[in-house]
């Protein structure tokens, strides 16, 4: 066992069990977040690059709503 591990743990031995809980919870934070730094991280995407394969999909309507004359209408009124 590597003079590190035996050092925390000699130590760890002496401590209440109340104390051993929050050594273990520290180590456990430890390695989430190394886990954490170590998964990529996925860059949020909008909304019109989340949904681009769907844009146009439906039939018979327009395929922007400024093609309707009446969208505005009465806007800011």
């Amino acid at each position: 066992m590597p003079q590190i591990e035996e050092q925390v743990l000699e130590h760890l031995r002496t401590l209440p069990s109340k104390q051993q809980q929050e050594v273990l919870n520290f180590v456990l934070f430890l390695s989430q977040q190394r886990q954490n730094s170590l998964t990529p991280v996925t860059p949020p995407r909008s909304f019109a690059v989340a949904a681009q394969h769907y844009i146009g999909s439906l039939d018979g309507g327009p395929s922007d709503l400024s093609t309707n004359p009446q969208y505005m209408e009465g806007f800011g009124e």
